[in-house]
């Protein structure tokens, strides 16, 4: 048998495997309690407008924050990563090891709890204030790491000839280095930023206020008060309706900036 009628074969076989799969699934699920329990029209009228004007909202509004927060202390981070001076590179090695090695939910619970508790502290914003900055410390460690292969992907020619020119170290990295790492860096930073909009449904370990809510927090106490699963269906649709367009919109961007580099 030629090698090219094995590959036809083999892929038609994998074919009618995924049609078997389908079929079955349609035969054999129930379609009438999926639709009870998953697509309720009454419950997801219910839902509306809450869960835009409050969930939704304080989803995208957590995910900017916490995005903010976390690039600028991860550019600062990274920065010192590369310092020459040793104690800063211990110090933000140090601080990148630890806290993307603990789980978030773990920092997030930590702040809340443990650290008001500890330090009779209360933090701004209640708990969501808290848990927001669990979000900042945490997000930062990997935003660092990001930032700092960014830096170090740019051709050390480019430095060269800035440094040629007069340009100070300082100067060459915010006007020279940075502008062409962020431009490399582009697509891992989008995944660190829609990862941030879902770990922002782990805010609830925290206690949110009914006004505080997120759309898991949301989604969960709504299941909770009417024994039925269509408030998560709802919350998938809000976190994929923010999410899908940001990356085309990435996506675009980068074509942008690789059309123009």
């Amino acid at each position: 048998m030629k090698p090219s009628t094995r590959r036809r074969l083999f892929r038609g076989v994998l074919y009618a495997i995924f049609i078997l799969v389908v079929v079955a699934v349609v035969l054999l699920a129930d379609w009438k309690a999926i639709g009870v329990n998953f697509f309720d029209p009454e419950v997801a009228r219910e839902a509306f407008p809450t869960i835009i004007t409050v969930a939704a909202k304080n989803t995208v509004i957590y995910t900017a924050i916490a995005f903010a927060g976390g690039l600028l202390l991860g550019l600062i981070l990274a920065l010192m990563k590369l310092s020459p001076v040793a104690p800063y590179r211990w110090a933000a090695t140090a601080y990148i090891e630890i806290f993307r090695g603990l789980p978030a939910l773990l920092v997030i619970f930590a702040f809340a709890f443990a650290v008001p508790i500890a330090f009779q502290w209360r933090p701004p914003g209640g708990n969501a204030g808290a848990g927001l900055m669990a979000l900042i410390v945490v997000s930062a460690a990997y935003i660092a790491e990001t930032i700092r292969a960014g830096i170090q992907a740019v051709p050390s020619g480019q430095t060269e000839a800035a440094r040629s020119l007069g340009m100070g170290p300082a100067w060459t990295m915010i006007s020279v280095t940075l502008p062409q790492a962020f431009r490399i860096i582009t697509p891992p930073l989008t995944n660190e930023l829609v990862i941030l909009i879902k770990d922002t449904s782990l805010l609830f370990i925290a206690g949110m206020a009914l006004a505080d809510r997120e759309l898991t927090t949301f989604a969960r106490d709504a299941v909770s008060q009417n024994a039925n699963a269509t408030p998560l269906v709802l919350a998938a649709l809000m976190y994929l309706i923010i999410t899908l367009p940001l990356t085309q919109l990435v996506a675009r961007l980068e074509r942008h900036n690789q059309r123009g580099r």
